[in-house]
């Protein structure tokens, strides 16, 4: 992962990153990335399945630490014409 843009990291593991997107659009906006080069979310496969784990567990633990259960939230995988970089991503957002 590339440290030219400062970023706020939220968790990271082995295998993914969890960061405030830098320019949000949502009240609370947070990017999920994987450190493996995926272009999107068709090509995950049986070999990424520790990413998957993690992605979930991630996000288990963003939900109840930004009291999210409450408020409410939605994790979301853009994909062809909707995603804006060719690097799989998702996007944790809650509010408007």
């Amino acid at each position: 992962m590339s440290s030219l843009i400062p970023l706020h990291r939220l968790r990271e593991t082995r295998t993914l990153l969890a960061f405030h997107h830098p320019k949000p659009s949502y009240d609370l906006h947070i990017l999920i990335v994987p450190k493996r080069a995926l272009p999107a979310l068709t090509d995950l496969s049986a070999a990424d399945s520790d990413f998957m784990i993690d992605l979930f567990s991630i996000t288990q633990s963003l939900v109840e630490e930004f009291g999210l259960l409450e408020t409410g939230y939605r994790l979301i995988a853009n994909g062809g014409k909707y995603q804006d970089l060719p690097h799989l991503h998702f996007h944790l957002v809650s509010g408007d």
